[in-house]
């Protein structure tokens, strides 16, 4: 990548943060900039680099897609994240929202299905230079329960109904997750745990 290339990218990552974020109401300073910092055309293929910085989900091969920034960035806000935090990501995709997770200075641990996009993430995360992250390759509607329990979950996926296991291995007290649920009209849920019971609340 040429110097051109690069301080193109960099603008308009700054254009993405000030109108698609910031515009609509992300605040969250650790947040902002994680997506300032992160390169998101470094996650997605070569010929969809171009339309990388759009608030739009884009093709990532194997039929799933790498999410809107807008989303990925109101799921994190709500989530709360702190340096300190263990998070549990359900669905690694293309590792883009696990970078912003890492750069927010959270120790993750990322489970995916399918093998070779967890092997691509795992490559692109490391070159940026995050060490902050396990992968794991299998079924994150299982979780991961011996590295529970976990500060913060996030899932990725739509689901019919909240996994107990995800519940169970959730932190009490102060532990939340978020989920989209449905599927033709889905729901983000925002799950906090509470002396063992799951407080469920409805954000969009």
């Amino acid at each position: 990548m040429n110097i051109l290339e690069f301080n193109n990218f960099k603008l308009k990552r700054k254009e993405m943060v000030e109108k698609q974020l910031f515009y609509n109401g992300i605040d969250n300073k650790g947040v902002l900039k994680a997506f300032l910092k992160v390169p998101r055309h470094l996650f997605v293929p070569e010929e969809y680099r171009d339309k990388s910085y759009e608030d739009t989900p884009l093709p990532i091969g194997y039929s799933q897609t790498i999410s809107q920034p807008y989303v990925v960035a109101y799921m994190l806000q709500e989530l709360n994240l702190k340096k300190w935090h263990r998070v549990l990501e359900v669905g690694t995709g293309s590792g883009y929202q696990t970078a912003i997770i890492c750069d927010i200075g959270c120790e993750v641990l990322t489970i995916e299905l399918i093998e070779e996009l967890s092997i691509k993430a795992k490559q692109t995360i490391h070159l940026l230079g995050y060490e902050n992250v396990r992968f794991i390759v299998g079924d994150g509607h299982k979780g991961f329960e011996e590295a529970s329990p976990y500060d913060r979950i996030i899932v990725s996926a739509a689901t019919e109904e909240i996994p107990e296991c995800l519940i169970d291995q959730l932190k009490d007290e102060e532990g939340l997750m978020i989920i989209p649920l449905g599927k033709k009209t889905q729901k983000l849920m925002l799950v906090k745990k509470y002396g063992g019971v799951a407080e469920k609340k409805i954000l969009s």
